[in-house]
């Protein structure tokens, strides 16, 4: 009996109707106990996290990308760059359908937003300077906004349709001209954390990371003391003065993770 080999336009088929497939999001109450609250703050309240401190800016793993809201697919790894950023950047959306974009005038300059489109998940923005060989653009991510399903795990977890966009390709060139990495001279960066950032006393970390507008909190040392770094949201929370031991970040930190 001979082999029969899936035509390209048989695995196009498939991954059209995987594309169409819905993605319902939760309730607001269930997101609240399904995610992190840096994971809701980002999706659901715009927010950004901070750079070279999130899970995927690294990742250089073969696999899928999907929105940690709904399990819409939206990145593949085939299309992952470096950016020098300190987020994950992509040079497109898996499928075009994936994603929403709208105008956005926060932090006084014009951007152009990026949305799951099944969820209305915040994702991040999307700039023109990304590798001009791949199309120029940029999709600069929050590892917040995604899950990272590894191309082993693609069929288990049922998208297996998928495997033709990731399987057998490599992850773009790096690129590290951007405006994030490298704005022009007089201009603020494309990407900005909305949060802040704090190195505060070990003894004070369990407390505080149940403080409304704490997102996340990372146990570790500081300058060889027990110590713990906080992300907070500074409209909504604030470091009492007794357990700070340094406003902002520092490389100091070592954390345990």
């Amino acid at each position: 009996m001979g082999c029969h080999t899936p035509s390209a336009a048989g695995g196009s088929a498939k991954v059209e109707a995987a594309a169409s497939a819905t993605y319902a999001k939760p309730s607001d109450e269930t997101l609240r106990e399904k995610l992190t609250p840096l994971q809701y703050e980002v999706t659901q309240h715009e927010g950004t996290e901070p750079p070279f401190r999130n899970e995927y800016w690294n990742n250089h793993r073969v696999g899928l990308y999907v929105d940690v809201v709904t399990g819409q697919p939206l990145f593949s790894s085939a299309d992952k760059f470096e950016s020098g950023t300190g987020w994950p950047s992509f040079t497109k959306p898996i499928d075009a359908s994936a994603i929403t974009t709208k105008s956005d005038g926060s932090l006084g300059m014009e951007r152009t937003e990026v949305r799951s489109s099944k969820g209305s998940s915040h994702l991040g923005h999307v700039f023109d300077d990304g590798p001009t060989e791949a199309g120029g653009l940029r999709y600069c991510m929050n590892s917040a906004s995604l899950r990272f399903i590894p191309l082993e795990r693609l069929d288990a977890e049922g998208y297996g349709a998928w495997r033709s966009k990731i399987e057998g390709r490599v992850e773009s060139a790096p690129s590290t001209s951007s405006s994030c990495a490298l704005p022009p001279p007089g201009h603020k960066a494309g990407c900005e954390t909305t949060f802040e950032t704090a190195i505060i006393r070990a003894d004070a970390a369990d407390a505080l990371a149940k403080t409304s507008g704490v997102v996340q909190v990372e146990k570790g040392s500081f300058k060889g003391a027990p110590a713990a770094r906080v992300t907070y949201d500074a409209k909504n929370a604030t470091i009492p003065s007794s357990a700070l031991l340094h406003a902002g970040d520092d490389a100091a930190f070592a954390s345990r993770r």
